[in-house]
Formats: C-alpha cells, sequence, structure tokens
C-alpha cells in the first residue's frame, strides 16, 4: 500500500470573497517580520480578524509542517461562534474547526475558545503552534487570571503570538506583559482609516447638561469623601486602594468605603435626570434612524428605555445579563420593531452593524480602549455613509470632563509614529512581582 498523500494545513485553505487592503497586508509583513509575534493595534472596523486569518496562513505556510493547530481566544461566546462563521464563509472546512467553551469541548486543528476557558485548560495553549489574542488588552497585569495566560505561552519560544486590539495606552504599566510578548509591529487608528476613506469620519457633537441641586449635593459630599479617604490612606488610584481593601483592618474598611463613593458617583453621573432627558431628546431628533446608546450601568439603561417606551418610543436593552439567544433575537429586530438600542458594554466588542451611524455616550469613563470601541461601532463604513454622529452628553465641571476629553483623543490619535516593526521596552522588575516576561526572550518562528 502506497503512503498518504500529506495535506496542508487546514488554513491554507483561507480565500477571501475580496482583496485586503494594503494597510492589512503590511500589518501581516511586519508581523512575519517581527519573527511572528507581536501585536496589531488597528481600529475597530478595518479588519483584524481578516488578518489575523493572513498571519495564520503565512505561518503556517513558513512552518513547513503538514498540520498547523491555531488557537483563537476571544473574551466572549457570542465572538466564538462569530468567528467560526467568518472561518466557513472563507472557505475553511467544517471539519477543521472547533470550538471549546462551557460543554462544548472540541478541539481541531483550528480551535476557537475563551480565555476564560483557556484559564482552566492549559492544554488548549499548549498544544497548539499559534496562539491570537482578540481584544488582547484585556489580558492586562491588572487582570492576574487572563495575564496567567502569558505564562504557558512563553513556555515554547517557537510559539507564534499575534495580539489584536483597537488600541492600548503603552505608557499603563499594566500592559508591559502584552508589550514585552507581544510588542506592537504595525499600528492603524480611527484617524488614519478616517483619512484613507476607511472609515466613516466621526462628528462629535457635545453636548453639556447640569445636576439637579440634589444631585449636586450627592455629587460633592461623594467626592469630598473620596478625597477625604485618599489623604487619610494616602492613595488616590483603584490599584493601590484594592491592595490596602485586600489587607482588611481599619484602613482596609476606608478602602471599602472609597469604592462605594466612587460607585455611588459613577452610578449619580449615569442617570442623572438631566443626562437621561438630553439623550431621549436625541432619540426624538433622529426618528427610524438606528442609534447606539452607550452607558456603564442597567439601571441607567433601564431608565431611559423607561423614558423612551413612555413617550412612545419603543427601546431594547442589552448587557451581560441578557442570555446570548434573546441578545441575538434583540439585534435581529433592531431596526424593524425599535431604533434605540441601550447597551452597557456588550455591544463594544464584536458587533459589527456598519448601517449604524448614530452613537449617543452618556457614559462617565476614562478608559481610552473603551471608548475607542465605541466610536467604532459607528463609524465602520457602508454605502452613502460618510459621517457619524457621537454623541458627547456630559455634566460639566465633574469627572465627566475627561469622556470628552478622550473621545476627542480617540479620534485624533493616529499610528504614524509607530509605523514600522517595534519592539516594546523589557517589562520592570520588582520583588514584590513575579518575574516580568519580559525577562524573556522573544525567539522568532522558524522557517
Amino acid at each position: 500500500m502506497g503512503s498518504a498523500v500529506a495535506l496542508p494545513p487546514a488554513i491554507s485553505a483561507i480565500q477571501f470573497p475580496f482583496e485586503l487592503k494594503k494597510d492589512q497586508l503590511e500589518a501581516a509583513e511586519a508581523w512575519i517580520g517581527n519573527g511572528c509575534r507581536g501585536s496589531v493595534i488597528f481600529s475597530t472596523g478595518t479588519g483584524k480578524t481578516e488578518i489575523a486569518f493572513e498571519c495564520a496562513r503565512r505561518a503556517a505556510e513558513l512552518s513547513g509542517q503538514d498540520r498547523f493547530p491555531i488557537l483563537f481566544l476571544v473574551p466572549r461566546i457570542v465572538l466564538v461562534e462569530q468567528n467560526v462563521r467568518r472561518l466557513q464563509a472563507y472557505s475553511i472546512p467544517d471539519d477543521y474547526i472547533g470550538v471549546y467553551y462551557g460543554e462544548r469541548k472540541d478541539v481541531r486543528e483550528i480551535t476557537i475558545s475563551t480565555y476564560q476557558s483557556a484559564i482552566n485548560n492549559h492544554h488548549l495553549i499548549r498544544s497548539a503552534r499559534m496562539v491570537v489574542l482578540d481584544e488582547v488588552h484585556l489580558v492586562s497585569e491588572s487582570a492576574v487570571a487572563f495575564d496567567s495566560i502569558f505564562d504557558v505561552i512563553v513556555e515554547d519560544p517557537a510559539k507564534a503570538i499575534l495580539g489584536l486590539t483597537a488600541t492600548i495606552n503603552e505608557k499603563d504599566p499594566k500592559y508591559q506583559t502584552i508589550l514585552t510578548v507581544a510588542p506592537p509591529v504595525k499600528k492603524y487608528m480611527i484617524k488614519d482609516a478616517v483619512t484613507d476613506g476607511r472609515l466613516a469620519k466621526p462628528v462629535v457633537q457635545p453636548i453639556q447638561v447640569n445636576f439637579t441641586p440634589e444631585e449636586q449635593k450627592i455629587y460633592d459630599e461623594a467626592s469630598a469623601a473620596i478625597k477625604d479617604i485618599s489623604r487619610k490612606l494616602q492613595a488616590y488610584d483603584p490599584v493601590k486602594m484594592t491592595k490596602i481593601l485586600m489587607r482588611g483592618g481599619s484602613r482596609g474598611s476606608m478602602a471599602k468605603m472609597w469604592f462605594a463613593h466612587v460607585r455611588k458617583r459613577k452610578e449619580l453621573l449615569s442617570a442623572t435626570e438631566q443626562k437621561l432627558l438630553k439623550a431621549a431628546d436625541l432619540v426624538r431628533r433622529h426618528p427610524n434612524e438606528r442609534i447606539m446608546i452607550f452607558s456603564e450601568t442597567i439601571d441607567s439603561i433601564q431608565q431611559l428605555k423607561d423614558l423612551l417606551e413612555d413617550s412612545g418610543i419603543p427601546a431594547q436593552t442589552i448587557h451581560n445579563g441578557i442570555k446570548p439567544r434573546e441578545r441575538q433575537e434583540i439585534l435581529e429586530s433592531w431596526g424593524k420593531d425599535y431604533f434605540p438600542l441601550l447597551s452597557v458594554h456588550t455591544l463594544e466588542i464584536g458587533y459589527d452593524v456598519p448601517q449604524v451611524g448614530i452613537a449617543i455616550i452618556i457614559a462617565s469613563t476614562s478608559n481610552m480602549n473603551q471608548v475607542a470601541q465605541r466610536i467604532g461601532r459607528v463609524v465602520r463604513k457602508t454605502e452613502g455613509k460618510d459621517q457619524a454622529l457621537v454623541y458627547v452628553v456630559y455634566v460639566s465641571g465633574t469627572k465627566d470632563d475627561n469622556v470628552l476629553k478622550v473621545v476627542k483623543a480617540a479620534i485624533e490619535k493616529d499610528g504614524n509614529e509607530r509605523k514600522a516593526a517595534v519592539r516594546a521596552p523589557a517589562a520592570r522588575d520588582s520583588s514584590n512581582k513575579r518575574p516580568a516576561h519580559g525577562q524573556r526572550t522573544l525567539t522568532k518562528f522558524p522557517s
């Protein structure tokens, strides 16, 4: 009997029904040129998933192996199914696609799993020749369980590693591990993509509102308490406060109170009376247009939904407490049964609805990743759509002032300063931390 004919790696069968853009090809080339390790920082809506598939195809070709096991890690279950559908659409046979989460534990040559599943099943990482980390900014050193994934990844210096994200703060110490193990190799931010005509131009409309006298009193009292506790504990940020909280005792009790006041202030800023009334007014200005409204709390979006429906405007809310099937039904009826969709974080990652061109942000946040994702949901290009409206409803003279600054920064930031492949600085060593990943060498993927 003759020997069996060796088949090429599964990813080699991928066929895009379109030509990859110049920036996507440049990203793949930069990643290959950096030894098949690094992160691609591309604005939402510019095809990061297709870049990942192209990188995987090229890495498999370089490996010279018949099998090239690939593990795609995503933050949410809904993104597992989305990636499966996309692989199928790009001509990858079902027999080669596996999913691993919950009760579904099907490992194939191309396996899509969640970070949570990988934390508890390190064999998934160890058996892969390439690991793709979608929304890699989530695997930061502030998320200790997720960060431990890197401990397993770097065990094999020959493993290909690709990080994908819309933005990452390279000056923030919590991203040191990411920047060392998977340094940025190519950037393509919102400003770049708008200039190239790849994304619609975001037009920011700041709208200032005021507290009611009662709300102002609550805000001022909470702010004074936060300031007083910070002064007594000599701690002014959540990271230091968390450490004090974990130690317990009287100082731990004070740290607990600090977080309670921060939470109260955040909830107030999300659901202030004038914000909700103004958001409802903005919805009325755009009848029969799909609108995304972003807030920080479930209570605030429920209040706004009630306000809209009391005035005869059907609306829906979507958040992590809604089951996947119900969530899908809500999305399918969007633009038919209702037009304003109110979200707490859930829509920030992975939903592709190019027809939506209006966002209303009533959230109070200074998280650049979060803001970039929110803007990214409405700037995707579609026929006849050259602009996207981003309303930022904020209370001046409060923590809300940061929101407007961050929105503008997310839009104005470009990647020109880091177009070429880059290696991050070595991670800091600290006596009270585990060894930094940066102390390990980055070995080029073998050809």
